[in-house]
């Protein structure tokens, strides 16, 4: 079937965020007292909506959300950059494509500024924040292909994260799934998705999918 749409997810797939969130999570727990490293917190969050994050964290003092935000926001300013490969990836694409991130649009805004991808997606940017339910609730993807004209079969989305991979099934759309960053191939394995390992290589296996 052909493809009229390609969906991204943001953090992970376009910009090299996840490792500086993961960092960030990981100490500000420790700090509450969990018993958790990288790995765990990685495997608990990465790819997570907001709202989950701070179901799963609970009460926090007075002060540390805040003192989380800004310790993030420092690091992303000073560290982030695009996906090795992705640019290649999106200058040969011949076809519409988006972006649909369970962030929120000032997050997602930020991140594709500092790494100068903003203007290749100017006007198709899509949050968490645009619908009733994030990933891996198929709502925000649905939602993207709505807005964009595209039939939800007719849709790939490239995603990262067990949740984004479960939204893209549940949505009824073809998926790729980036298994060279982060998030392990072992996690990404059995959920449906084309499982890749470099971006470069995108424009051939959307094309390989009409």
């Amino acid at each position: 079937m052909t493809v009229e749409l390609v969906i991204f997810d943001c953090d992970g797939v376009l910009v090299d965020s996840e490792p500086i969130s993961v960092r960030v999570g990981t100490a500000a727990l420790r700090r509450l007292g969990w018993d958790i490293d990288e790995t765990e917190y990685a495997e608990r969050f990465v790819g997570c909506t907001n709202e989950y994050w701070a179901e799963q964290v609970g009460e926090t003092p007075p002060g540390w959300r805040e003192q989380v935000n800004a310790d993030y926001a420092a690091a992303i300013a000073a560290e982030l950059c695009a996906i090795d490969g992705i640019e290649t990836a999106l200058d040969q694409l011949s076809i519409p494509y988006c972006v649909a991130s369970n962030g929120r649009h000032p997050t997602i805004r930020r991140s594709l500024e500092l790494t100068g991808l903003a203007g290749r997606f100017d006007g198709r940017v899509f949050s968490a924040e645009d619908v009733a339910r994030g990933k891996p609730e198929p709502d925000l993807f649905l939602h993207a292909a709505a807005t964009m004209g595209a039939e939800p079969g007719r849709c790939v989305v490239v995603e990262d994260s067990p949740f984004g991979v479960t939204a893209a099934m549940r949505a009824g759309m073809r998926c790729l799934a980036f298994a060279g960053g982060l998030t392990p191939a072992s996690r990404l394995t059995g959920l449906g998705a084309t499982l890749f390992h470099d971006p470069a290589t995108l424009p051939d296996l959307i094309a390989a999918l009409d």
